[in-house]
This record gives structure tokens, sequence and C-alpha cells, in this order.
């Protein structure tokens, strides 16, 4: 200091006050250079100008005017914390890194009515961190409590609105889903800052005076529903089983009766050939049909010989081998014909054959 202040002759007053003239710029150079601060990068910069808020800054190195004009508070805005509804855990509720274990059940907090007024015991844990720093610090006293009390009025008004079946099995993601938004929706009308991340429910049971009343009717409703899916099954096995065999039958009458109408047209159309056949010769016509139709006939009967000489023995001759006579046809005609053939055989001429 002496060496940048030299001193005058005959003028030590004069020196004494520039020495403290350049302390004075020392000084307030110091001052000046005490509002750089630094900001972490899950931090957020709040800058209070003689104790009110003034503005928010980002991470990384920032500038204010230094104290007591500004002042600087940094929270930490990346950190989850936790608050417990219904229950109280043994693990510190500020900051959760796991699923707490309950250590307390608070009934106060966790029964609830249900839609259908059911009385049920919920027990759900909410995640929040800081969004806005500025809105966190100075636009409610107790932020921690305002979530709680945000988050177990909103979660009173969904289990309110659900059937108790619902809340015990299936709705507990809708339920959660629900609870964070509206539980975000109120905490942006207070402008509190906060960000809820997640909704948590740690139990949600009936109470224990009946609860083996409320697992009998789960079980139950289980049994319902595997009754219900049997029968769904047999349903799906069954009935596909009897369309098939119903289009079996409809393709099998069809085919009888494509195969009848074919038959038919076929007898009419050999009918009709022969027809014409008889216009044209209906001698040879007769004679061939008539010729057609003995062949057909002695084809299916016992030929036999009768010689009216022999005297004394039957006289008939089987041509036949002693084979068994066929089965009578089917009509009626023609046995009693072959009959009374029998019975009363016309003498013939010997030799002849019928």
């Amino acid at each position: 200091m002496r060496r940048w202040l030299p001193r005058r002759a005959g003028s030590a007053g004069g020196s004494g006050g520039k020495g403290l003239a350049v302390l004075a710029v020392l000084a307030l150079a110091a001052w000046g250079a005490s509002g750089f601060y630094r900001v972490q990068p899950d931090e957020q910069g709040v800058v209070m100008r003689f104790g009110a808020f003034n503005r928010t800054t980002p991470p990384g190195l920032n500038y204010r005017i230094p104290w007591p004009v500004e002042s600087v508070t940094t929270p930490r805005v990346t950190r989850i914390n936790r608050v417990d509804v219904g229950f109280r855990s043994a693990v510190d509720s500020g900051a959760i890194a796991q699923r707490p274990t309950p250590s307390r059940d608070v009934l106060e907090e966790s029964m609830m009515l249900t839609g259908d007024e059911n009385i049920i015991d919920i027990d759900f844990a909410v995640f929040w961190r800081i969004r806005d720093a500025g809105e966190y610090l100075f636009n409610t006293r107790n932020p921690e409590v305002t979530v709680k009390s945000a988050a177990e009025s909103m979660m009173r008004e969904v289990i309110g609105r659900t059937p108790i079946q619902p809340a015990l099995t299936e709705a507990r993601a809708q339920i959660e889903q629900q609870v964070r938004l509206g539980t975000q929706a109120v905490l942006d009308q207070y402008k509190a800052g906060v960000e809820i991340t997640q909704v948590q429910l740690q139990k949600v049971d009936p109470p224990n005076a009946v609860i083996e009343a409320f697992r009998d009717v789960q079980r139950a409703a289980a049994d319902r529903e595997r009754a219900r899916n049997e029968a769904e099954a047999y349903r799906n096995d069954i009935i596909p089983r009897a369309r098939g065999e119903a289009e079996r039958m409809v393709q099998e009458a069809q085919g009888q009766k494509d195969s009848q109408v074919a038959r038919a047209r076929g007898e009419a159309g050999r009918f009709i050939s022969v027809l014409s056949s008889y216009q044209v010769a209906r001698d040879v016509t007769v004679r061939r049909i008539y010729l057609e139709t003995m062949e057909e006939i002695l084809r299916k009967n016992p030929k036999i010989i009768v010689d009216d000489r022999l005297q004394g023995l039957v006289p008939l001759l089987n041509l036949d081998g002693g084979r068994t006579p066929p089965s009578p046809p089917r009509n009626p005609a023609a046995p009693a014909a072959g009959a009374a053939a029998t019975q009363a055989p016309r003498q013939v001429p010997q030799g002849t054959a019928r």
C-alpha cells in the first residue's frame, strides 16, 4: 500500500486521505464481487431484494446485488419428497428411494366412505418435488402440510365416487391417476410451486372388524368368475361344433337333393328316348321291352322244368343246383305271381323252360 501511495514532503495528512480512498475503492470492489454466486444443477436460485421475492435464476454462475440489498436461497428442486397419508412410516418422510414400510396406522386419515356407502381403510403415499422455487417458498407457509391436505381431500373425493369392490380389485391404478391429477390441479390453484410425481396406494382393505366377511365375498366372486369362464369355454366349444354339424347336414341334404334331381332327370331322359324309339317302331320296341323285362324277372327267380309224362314222381326239375332261392322282391305282386305259378303250374310241351 505504501508503494502505491507515495508520501509527499510536508503533506502527511494528504497521503493518509488518499490511502483511505484507495481502501474504500478496494472494499467497494470486494463488496461488488461478493454478488457472484453459483447454482448447482439440482438447485434453483431464489433472489430476494430486501427480503421480498424478486426473481428465480437457473443453474450456473449468476449475479445479485450484494448484501444487504439482495440475498439468495438455492433449494434443491430435483429431490423427491414423500408424504404419508393414513400411516406413519419408520423411514424419514423427507426423501425416499424405496417403498416405505408402514409402522403405525392413523385411522382418522385412512378410514374413508366409498360410493356404495361402505367403509374402507386406505393408506397411500404422495411423492412430490419443487417445480418453482419462488412459489414454493413464498406462496404457502407449510408446503408439506398443504400437499398432504390436498391429497387426502382428493382421495376422499375419488373414493366417494367409487364402489368398494372396484376399489379393492381392479380400480387401484385408476384411483392413483385420478388422485394425482386432482391434487396437482388443487396445488396449481394455490400456486404452491409443487409437482406431484406419483400417488402410491400402500394398503386398500376393509376395516379389520369385517375383513373376513369381505374376503368371503371376494372368494365367492372369484368362484363366480371361474364358473363364468368355464361356461364361456364350454360355449365356445359346443357352438362351433353344432354349427359344423348343421353345415354338414345341410351339405349332405344338398348333395342328396342334387343326386335325386339328377337321377330323376336321367330317368326322364331315358323314358323320353324309349318313347321316341317306341313311336318309331312300336312292335320291335314292345318285343324288346318284353324280352328285357322277362330276362330281368327270370334272372332273379328259380328256374323249373315240368315234364307231364312222368307218372308217380314229382314232375319238377330244379335247374338252380339246390341253391337257396333269393329273397322275394319288395313288390308284393311278384311273389304272389310266383306262388300262383308254383301252386298251379300250367302244362307246357316237354323241354320248355319258364
